[in-house]
C-alpha cells in the first residue's frame, strides 16, 4: 500500500528578511569599475553578491499588523548573537549550550533505591530511562520530560512512545544513577547559592539572568555566513526560503545595491529599456557636427559605428597596429616581454578612456565597444496634430510650420527605482564555502573581472529569452 498524503509544511514566521551587500565588498566592486570603465548589468552582479556568504549579511525585521501590534516577536540570546522566535526557545538554548557558565553540578553519592527491579521504562524517541512505571517519581519525570523537549507532541501520542526495557544492563544503569544526587552551585554571585534540582535552575535563571541574557529586538543583523547556521529551525527555512527567492529574482539586493553604487558616484542606464547597467557614466549622444572634437576623436567614433561588435583589440588593430615582431629562432623559448605602447597607441587610449567616462562610448562587460546612439524623435500623436490645425489662422494652411518635436533623451535609472522589468535569471548554483572579508573582496573583484572576459550578451532581446534558455548576441544602447 503507498504512503498516505504528506503534512503540509509549517507556515513561514512572519519576520522581514534582506539581503545587503558587504561594504567592502561594494567598495571593491566600485573600484574595479571605476578603474575598467566597463558597463556591468546590475542584476548579475546582484547574482554574484549572494552566491557567497561572506559577500552580504542578513537583516531581520518584524512585521506588524493593521493595529500597530508586532505579528512575530524576535528574541536574541546575548551569549552568542543566537536568534529566536520564543523566549522559551532561548531559554532552553542558553540553559542547554551555555550552562556551564552560569551553574556548576556537584554529585553526591546516596543510598541506592530498594527492592527488585527486572524492567524500566525508556523514551522511545531520546532513549532516556524514565525508571519503573511503579517508581514514586516515574510520573513526574515523564512528564517533565514531555515538557521540555516534545512539547508540540500530544501526551498522550509520547507516553504511547514509551517502551519497557527489560535488559539488565538498561536497568542497572538506572540504578547507579539513582544512587547519585545531582545538585547546581550558582556561578557569578556574590554569595554562594545551591539549587536542589533542574525544575530551580531554570527558576533562578528566568528571574536573575533572563533580562540581561535575553533580549527582544525589532531588528537584527547577521553576517550570511551565521544566517545560514541558525540554530531555529523556523528561521533558519525562512532564510532558505528568502534566499532561493532572490537567487531566481535578485530584485531586493539589486535596489541596495543600486543605492550602494550611487553613493560612490555610479551611473544608470537600461539596454532596450529592459536590463539595469552600472558604470562610471550614463550614455551621452556626441554630435561631432556640432561639437568641436579632435580628429583622434572623431576616427574613433567612426571605427566603432562601422565595425560590428568593436572591441579594444580590433580598435588598436586598426587605428595604431604596434610595430611588428621579429621571426623567433627555431626552437626557442617564447619569452613573455612586456611591450611600450607606441605614441599612436597612447593616445588612442586616451581618447577612448575620455569617450568612455564621458559616455560617448559604452563598453560593455563582454569587452563590446559601442557609441551612445542619437535620441529618437517621438511622433507626433494624430490628436495634437489635429488640434494644431484646428488652431491654425484660416488661410495659412499652406505655409504651416511643422510641430516642434523634442528629442528624448537615452532612458537613465534612479538608485531607487523599480526594476522589475528585469527577466529572472534561473541560475541554479548552489553557494560555495565561506571565506574572510578580505578574501571575499579580492573573489568578488576577481570574478568580475573574469565575467569581463567571457561573452556575455547584454541586449534586451537576450534578457528576455533568459528563461527560456535562448541566447542573443551582441548589446545595443538603441532606446
Amino acid at each position: 500500500m503507498g504512503k498516505g498524503p504528506s503534512a503540509p509544511p509549517a507556515p513561514l514566521p512572519e519576520i522581514n528578511v534582506a539581503f545587503v551587500p558587504d561594504e567592502k565588498g561594494v567598495d571593491s566592486l566600485a573600484k574595479q569599475i571605476k578603474m575598467t570603465g566597463r558597463a556591468y548589468p546590475l542584476f548579475e552582479i546582484a547574482q554574484m553578491v549572494l552566491q557567497r556568504p561572506e559577500r552580504h549579511s542578513v537583516t531581520f525585521s518584524v512585521k506588524r499588523k493593521p493595529d500597530g501590534s508586532v505579528s512575530q516577536p524576535l528574541f536574541v540570546c546575548a551569549l552568542d548573537d543566537s536568534l529566536w522566535l520564543s523566549e522559551e526557545e532561548a531559554v532552553r538554548y542558553a540553559l542547554d549550550k551555555h550552562f556551564t557558565t552560569f551553574y556548576q553540578p556537584e554529585r553526591t553519592a546516596i543510598e541506592p533505591p530498594k527492592g527488585t527491579y527486572t524492567f524500566v521504562a525508556q523514551c522511545g524517541l531520546s532513549d532516556v530511562i524514565l525508571g519503573p512505571p511503579n517508581y514514586h517519581d516515574y510520573q513526574n519525570r515523564l512528564r517533565k520530560l514531555h515538557a521540555e523537549r516534545f512539547s508540540r507532541m500530544p501526551f498522550e501520542a509520547y507516553k504511547a512512545r514509551v517502551r519497557i526495557v527489560r535488559d539488565e544492563a538498561v536497568v542497572k544503569k538506572w540504578l547507579d544513577d539513582q544512587s547519585w544526587k545531582t545538585e547546581y552551585m550558582c556561578l557569578n554571585l556574590p554569595e554562594p547559592l545551591k539549587l536542589a534540582s533542574r525544575d530551580e535552575v531554570e527558576r533562578h535563571f528566568r528571574e536573575t539572568h533572563l533580562p540581561n541574557i535575553i533580549k527582544v529586538v525589532e531588528t537584527f543583523h547577521l553576517g550570511g555566513g551565521a544566517a545560514r547556521n541558525m540554530r531555529s529551525p523556523a528561521l533558519m527555512r525562512l532564510v532558505r526560503f528568502s534566499w532561493e527567492q532572490q537567487r531566481r529574482f535578485p530584485l531586493q539586493i539589486a535596489t541596495v545595491l543600486s543605492q550602494q553604487f550611487a553613493a560612490r558616484g555610479l551611473q544608470f542606464f537600461k539596454v532596450n529599456k529592459t536590463v539595469t547597467h552600472v558604470a562610471v557614466a550614463r550614455p551621452h549622444y556626441l554630435d561631432m557636427e556640432a561639437e568641436p572634437i579632435s580628429e583622434g576623436i572623431r576616427r574613433i567614433v567612426h571605427f566603432i559605428n562601422a565595425v560590428p561588435k568593436c572591441t579594444r583589440r580590433k580598435l588598436m588593430e586598426g587605428l595604431a597596429p604596434g610595430p611588428a615582431q621579429p621571426p623567433k629562432a627555431e626552437g626557442a623559448p617564447a619569452l613573455l616581454e612586456p611591450v611600450e605602447p607606441t605614441p599612436e597607441q597612447t593616445a588612442v587610449i586616451a581618447d577612448l578612456h575620455w569617450l568612455i567616462h564621458q559616455g560617448h562610448v559604452i563598453e560593455f562587460a563582454n569587452g563590446t565597444l559601442e557609441t551612445a546612439k542619437k535620441p529618437v524623435a517621438k511622433p507626433v500623436p494624430p490628436v495634437e496634430v489635429a488640434k494644431s490645425e484646428s488652431a491654425a489662422e484660416p488661410g495659412s494652411a499652406g505655409t504651416k510650420s511643422p510641430a516642434t518635436v523634442e528629442a528624448p533623451a537615452i532612458e537613465s535609472v534612479h538608485p531607487e527605482a523599480n526594476f522589475g522589468s528585469e527577466a529572472p535569471t534561473g541560475s541554479e548554483e548552489h553557494a560555495p564555502p565561506p571565506q574572510s572579508e578580505s578574501e571575499a573582496a579580492v573573489s568578488a573583484e576577481e570574478e568580475l573581472a573574469r565575467r569581463a572576459e567571457v561573452e556575455v550578451s547584454a541586449s534586451g532581446e537576450a534578457e528576455a529569452e533568459k528563461g527560456k534558455g535562448v541566447n542573443s548576441p551582441g548589446p545595443s544602447t538603441e532606446v
